[in-house]
């Protein structure tokens, strides 16, 4: 386990002073004639041609590496809804990753509407400016209307992190606990604490995966087929069972996922579970059971966190940055359910391989080798960008919603993604 990294109040709103994006000229400026072709007269050419063809619009504008991150800051970072504009240093944040990790310009908007039917009519209105849409800290279940209806409008890709992110990552963790444990993905029993955007997504995804039972849990116990009081999307995952705690349902259980409370998880829960279970406990700071509770009861848990001071950080950073990055790169209109399990297979396959030094040193020289306490690869791993990456792209052309020409080279790609992040690494 590597230290845990503290940062105190004064530090953080140092770091925050003026923000933490700007915008960079990529062409010069600094001649009359300059001028004159950044904006008038010279502009009118591409705009008559983008007129003509609004394809065009990807080759000369950056349309093409342009994502939005979009918010109405109503579920944001556990703080709640908390106003429009208190939600800018997350959007910020999201947007240095985007261009940190995968070399995508994104522009964060926090939008003062609350109004499910408003947005969606916002942000299709401003769609011709981006190459993407990234909403972001939006509750449940109005996160699900506004993606799927967004979705449906425009003609980019439009995707709610917080649903989807977890799910792929936590779906390439269960491929790997799968391998590791000799499990059998039908009969596995997943219980999952938390039926909000998040949760609803990751059983979503793990259906995909052929797992069958699925007990979901929200704040009145399990979502059973005798509740009156569920709305559609919880309704999904409504099941026949006499069980109605959190106690009655880690009996016999395979996978615990916790997107809920700290601490709600105790040791005589964690032993009543199969052997070699898989716990992620994703409650942030204090998860829903802290490992070295676990251990006290049990030494075959695959065990994950959301937090970087313990093995197997959930974090959402090994997901979106390269999905989108993917999806650019080819032109989708869509993310798919092709293109997040793509991903997730991606992620997995990655954990299984030999780990670059200059990772282990950025976490203190562990000993990262595919295991119990290695299923995930960790976010400073660079080759996540063409792993994820080419295989997002390669999902999207098969799936049909890629723009790029039929003689677009995945494997020209790939090294063209290689290429970038070895030059990083000298």
């Amino acid at each position: 386990m590597s230290n845990s990294i503290k940062v105190t109040k004064e530090e953080s709103l140092e770091y925050h002073i003026n923000g933490k994006i700007g915008i960079e000229v990529t062409k010069p400026c600094v001649t009359a004639r300059d001028l004159s072709m950044a904006y008038t007269p010279g502009v009118a050419y591409p705009c008559r041609d983008i007129s003509a063809d609004p394809e065009l619009a990807y080759k000369y504008t950056n349309k093409g590496n342009l994502v939005a991150v979009i918010t109405d800051s109503t579920a944001v970072l556990g703080l709640g809804d908390i106003g429009a504009v208190a939600g800018k240093p997350v959007m910020e944040g999201k947007s240095v990753l985007f261009k940190a990790f995968a070399n995508v310009d994104a522009f964060d908007i926090e939008l003062d509407e609350k109004d499910p039917e408003k947005i969606i009519e916002i942000c299709r209105a401003m769609a011709p400016t981006f190459g993407g849409i990234n909403l972001e800290d939006i509750k449940a279940p109005k996160c699900f209307e506004i993606e799927e209806k967004l979705q449906e409008l425009v003609d980019i890709p439009v995707m709610h992190d917080d649903q989807h992110g977890t799910a792929m990552i936590t779906t390439a963790a269960i491929i790997n606990a799968l391998e590791l444990s000799g499990k059998d993905v039908e009969s596995m029993k997943i219980v999952v604490s938390g039926a909000g955007a998040a949760g609803i997504a990751c059983a979503k995804m793990y259906r995909l995966l052929g797992i069958k039972n699925i007990v979901m849990l929200d704040s009145r116990g399990i979502i059973h087929s005798g509740r009156d009081d569920l709305n559609k999307y919880k309704q999904q995952f409504a099941i026949d069972t006499n069980d109605r705690t959190l106690d009655d349902a880690m009996k016999g259980a395979d996978m615990f996922l916790g997107l809920s409370a700290p601490g709600i998880v105790s040791k005589e829960m964690v032993a009543a579970m199969n052997p070699d279970p898989i716990i992620f406990a994703l409650s942030n700071p204090i998860p829903e059971v802290l490992p070295e509770l676990v251990k006290e009861v049990r030494d075959d848990v695959m065990m994950g966190t959301g937090r970087s001071d313990y093995p197997n950080q959930v974090n959402n950073v090994l997901g979106f940055p390269f999905i989108f990055r993917g999806a650019l790169d080819v032109r989708a209109t869509k993310v798919t359910e092709g293109m997040k399990m793509a991903a997730a297979r991606a992620l997995a396959e990655l954990a299984k391989k030999d780990v670059p030094n200059y990772v282990k040193d950025a976490y203190g020289g562990e000993d990262l080798t595919f295991g119990h306490e290695y299923i995930i690869p960790k976010p400073f791993d660079r080759r996540v960008l063409p792993e994820v990456s080419t295989a997002v792209a390669k999902a999207a052309i098969e799936d049909g919603v890629a723009r790029v020409s039929d003689s677009f080279n995945i494997d020209a790609y790939r090294s063209k993604l290689e290429a970038q992040i070895a030059l990083e690494n000298r």
